[in-house]
């Protein structure tokens, strides 16, 4: 339980997974003198009265955001622009602005422009995330011991960074400062591309015919039943992500491609040390993950 409030009055804007998750352990840990939430969708503002997640649910995002010390827009990526164009004119000079999104490039080049003198931009991106979706989805705990990246411009202001990271470490999170553009290509491999690669085999399976896909769904065994739960994520999200993302994660998809063919020649023509060299180092990758913790 923090001592004092990082801010008087902190605003989230959507209450999905993050946002929900986010507003739960603010209310926990008590780091907003008043926690206000609001959602576009009068269904999601209604059920998150309801769960009693936040002091105050807005009818308006302008309700929302005035007199808050620190806004986070919790929307998809693609919703980013419009909604801080909404929003901004009702924001008070000495705010700060930031927002959870999956890719930094994109929502920088947007928001920017629309910047107000006066309000702070500290973009973030929480790397926690369940398959499930809206206001029942969040748990309090799930940033902890996870990573939130913050790419802040660099004319950014270095007060409101470190009051945003206290913000994500209240939460449980440990936070790095990257570059925006860094930021997309490492996440355009560890989370951008299997996400694709996960819609994309399930699609596969769903094409199949008949009798065939009947017994995929039927015998299903782990490693396809992981890529169900990945595929299962929230499609206008990952749509927007990828949108966003695209020449980061279409690199990294040609430079896959590439390594999946390479693997294919090896299986054709039975090169056992190159396929026993991939596998050895995805074992290795997945017990350093495990050794950090991130698993």
């Amino acid at each position: 339980m923090m001592t004092a409030p990082l801010f008087e009055r902190l605003a989230i804007v959507g209450l999905g997974l993050i946002g929900s998750s986010l507003a739960r352990r603010v209310r926990q840990d008590g780091c907003a003198g008043e926690l206000v939430a609001y959602d576009a969708s009068p269904a999601v503002r209604a059920r998150v009265a309801e769960l009693g997640i936040a002091d105050r649910v807005a009818e308006t995002g302008a309700d929302a955001v005035r007199d808050a010390d620190c806004v986070v827009l919790c929307v998809p990526v693609g919703a980013m622009g419009s909604t801080a164009a909404d929003l901004l004119p009702h924001m008070k000079p000495g705010a700060i602005l930031s927002d959870v999104g999956s890719t930094k490039q994109s929502v920088i080049e947007t928001i920017r422009p629309l910047l107000p003198d006066g309000i702070a931009f500290v973009p973030a991106h929480p790397l926690a995330g369940t398959e499930y979706s809206g206001p029942d989805s969040g748990f309090p705990t799930l940033f902890e011991g996870r990573w939130t990246l913050l790419t802040p411009p660099e004319d950014g202001d270095p007060d409101a960074t470190a009051q945003v990271a206290a913000l994500w470490r209240s939460c449980g999170a440990m936070t790095r400062e990257m570059d925006p553009a860094h930021h997309d290509r490492v996440l355009a491999i560890v989370s951008h591309l299997p996400h694709l690669l996960a819609f994309t085999i399930c699609g596969t399976a769903d094409d199949l015919e008949g009798e065939s896909r009947s017994e995929v769904l039927q015998f299903a065994a782990s490693g396809f039943r992981d890529f169900t739960r990945i595929a299962a994520s929230d499609p206008v999200m990952w749509r927007d992500v990828f949108l966003n993302n695209r020449e980061a994660l279409l690199e990294m998809l040609a430079r896959f491609t590439e390594d999946a063919q390479a693997m294919a020649r090896a299986i054709r023509w039975g090169d056992e040390d190159f396929i026993v060299d991939r596998i050895e180092r995805g074992r290795r990758i997945r017990r350093s993950l495990i050794e950090i913790r991130q698993a």
